[in-house]
């Protein structure tokens, strides 16, 4: 699959994110059903060998990883990249112009800096041209929405044609609506909000929600791309189910 087509395409696509710098992580989940990892270096302890050593698991196994950097700088875009990444999410963009910026940062002739010596260029064995042009074909790009302020700078951040999905954070946003938390009705208003505008925008619109109910109420809306759940989940919720069946049999 090329991510950067099927995004654009506003296909259902379902991911998860990975907590773990773990590439042996990343070779499990590789195999599963799910369309593609998200690395989570804004809350997790990844560091750049991390990055590196999951995206190149994620790489080998033939499955999409995105990576979820820690800022809105050049120099983390260029390093998940450089890497291999097939895309990264980036948290906090609140204004048009912090998603034009990314945009540039993240492609080849508009900010990002090139080098021929990475595992994205294929360690020199691509030529520049061949490696612009995967890159523009290939490179996912999506701006996370989880501000309040964002809020009103919608129309200018979905006119940024370069950014290939905008990413609802319902968590941070809830904090900076000063809500009671996602289910807050401000919350909930501000979602559909940006679905809205994102729908007459053209632009896809993804998502995180603990309650997979919602799926179609959000689906229905207009989401496209939900990253649900994460490894630490998994974990908990197959120990806790095990532990269940069998407690039953004492």
């Amino acid at each position: 699959m090329i991510l950067k087509a099927d995004l654009r395409e506003q296909k259902p696509l379902i991911g998860t994110f990975l907590k773990t710098p773990s590439s042996m992580l990343c070779e499990v989940l590789g195999r599963s059903d799910l369309d593609l990892v998200c690395i989570d270096a804004e809350h997790s302890p990844f560091d750049r060998r991390d990055i590196n050593d999951c995206v190149l698991a994620l790489n080998q196994i033939g499955k999409p990883s995105l990576v979820r950097i820690p800022a809105n700088r050049p120099e983390h875009i260029l390093n998940a990249l450089d890497c291999g990444a097939t895309g990264v999410l980036v948290p906090h963009v609140i204004t048009g112009e912090d998603a034009q910026l990314l945009a540039g940062d993240a492609h080849f002739g508009s900010g990002r800096g090139y080098a021929g010596s990475t595992r994205a260029a294929g360690y020199g064995a691509r030529t520049m041209a061949e490696h612009k042009a995967k890159s523009a074909e290939e490179t996912v790009v999506i701006a996370q929405i989880e501000d309040a302020e964002a809020l009103e700078h919608l129309d200018d951040m979905f006119a940024v044609d370069a950014i290939d999905a905008f990413f609802v954070g319902r968590a941070d946003l809830s904090v900076s609506l000063g809500a009671d938390g996602p289910n807050d009705p401000a919350v909930i208003a501000a979602v559909e909000m940006i679905c809205t505008k994102g729908r007459a925008a053209g632009v896809t619109i993804g998502m995180f929600t603990a309650n997979l109910e919602e799926l179609p109420r959000w689906r229905a809306a207009g989401a496209s791309l939900f990253l649900l759940g994460s490894d630490h989940g998994f974990m908990l919720s197959g120990a806790a189910d095990l532990a269940a069946k069998v407690r039953q049999h004492f």
